[in-house]
């Protein structure tokens, strides 16, 4: 399917043109050109912020007068490193609120086109300026999330591919903390997470679920006689550990970085075992993998899984409203590039249960191998098409039923 790309949004990379591909009676179309595009919240007049961590902001995306183009202005600038944004409805008033790389802070929602003050909710959070990590952190990037009791869950990602000393930081690393609304009573909710980036709460319960960036270069973790024992091996390494989807449960441990799913049972993809992971853990002494929670479903590994949203209740259309879209940004050490798409997983048993994942939109890779578009997020707006975010590319498309 060609995108189509409005005149005046035709800079590089649709000064040539491009296809996606989608499902039969979608289009997709660029609807604003915005740099550094990361994660996306369509806010209550149905307009959409942006957040950019690079340059410390986050933009307004509302429509032009007279079907012109989208207005982008600065909604909030000076952040350090802003993330993830989502609205919340507190005793009836909206809030919004926006991690960011130390913290998290709300602002009441008005509606106005500029932010007004914020209130800091939670502080003193780990980023690359922590003494200890030296100026480096892998994943210093925060995502949140807020359930029906205005509980408020934030991701601490790992500082490192595979560490043991993010698994015995004080906050843990690789971990979902939980606090109230206002940032009080903070502690550890799940581990084992190495980054978790999409946070999502299933449709009118309190279930958490996270989309998981799982961990690199995995050495082969079986003294199995071949002779590729500890060693790095490129076939090996391009499918495990799988990335993940999980249901979370207050206080399960999802085994990074000792432990790693492995997809080759007979399940397959769901319900893993776990192996011991060679650099960490190889003879089981510092975790036994027999204990660790199993991961819900399992995603081809290095796809990077970014943001997650439910479909259920949205005006998506059906049956692909009887899911969850994540955005998958990409693997960068695979012998054949895998990710730079948009998968949906649907929900069967009654919208209880995900299934294997399908492709929702698909084609951000060069026949060379290189990407020209990298989805982040994905967002419904009010008139039911998907907003996704490319953070390469500075769009924001949008994909919707063909007329």
């Amino acid at each position: 399917m060609p995108v189509s790309v409005p005149a005046s949004m035709r800079s590089a990379p649709f000064d040539v043109p491009r296809t996606l591909t989608v499902p039969a009676g979608f289009a997709v179309a660029v609807y604003a050109r915005v740099p550094g595009a990361r994660f996306v919240a369509v806010t209550p007049e149905g307009n959409l912020l942006v957040s950019n961590p690079g340059a410390g902001k986050v933009s307004l995306v509302r429509p032009g007068t007279g079907g012109g183009d989208p207005v982008v202005s600065d909604w909030v600038t000076g952040l350090s490193k802003p993330h993830d944004l989502v609205f919340h409805s507190i005793g009836g008033a909206p809030w919004l609120y926006l991690s960011e790389s130390n913290g998290v802070r709300r602002y009441a929602w008005t509606g106005a086109s500029t932010a007004p003050g914020s209130e800091a909710v939670v502080t003193g959070l780990p980023d690359s300026s922590t003494p200890e990590l030296h100026g480096s952190y892998g994943h210093e990037l925060k995502n949140i999330a807020l359930d029906g009791q205005d509980r408020l869950f934030v991701s601490i990602a790992s500082s490192c591919n595979v560490c043991i000393s993010d698994a015995v930081a004080d906050p843990v690393r690789g971990a979902i903390y939980l606090y109230d609304a206002t940032g009080g009573s903070g502690r550890l909710y799940a581990r084992g997470l190495r980054n978790a980036e999409g946070l999502a709460f299933f449709p009118g319960t309190n279930d958490l679920w996270v989309a998981v960036n799982n961990r690199d270069n995995l050495p082969y973790p079986f003294d199995d006689g071949t002779g590729q024992y500890g060693q790095i091996i490129p076939s090996w390494v391009d499918d495990h550990p799988p990335d993940e989807l999980i249901r979370l449960r207050d206080g399960g441990n999802y085994g990074w970085p000792y432990c790693n799913p492995n997809p080759d049972s007979g399940s397959g993809l769901f319900d893993m075992p776990f192996d011991r992971d060679y650099d960490t853990n190889r003879d089981g002494s510092r975790a036994d993998c027999g204990a660790m929670d199993r991961v819900t479903l399992g995603i081809q590994a290095h796809s990077a899984a970014l943001g997650l949203t439910f479909l259920q209740g949205t005006g998506f259309p059906a049956p692909w409203s009887s899911g969850a879209a994540i955005a998958l940004h990409g693997s960068w050490n695979r012998e054949t590039p895998t990710g730079d798409k948009v998968i949906l997983v649907p929900f069967v048993n009654g919208n209880q249960e995900p299934s294997s994942a399908v492709d929702l939109v698909t084609g951000w890779t060069t026949t060379a191998g290189t990407y020209w578009g990298r989805p982040v997020d994905v967002a419904v707006d009010p008139g039911g098409a998907l907003l996704i975010s490319d953070d390469a590319s500075g769009t924001i498309y949008r994909l919707s039923r063909s007329p």
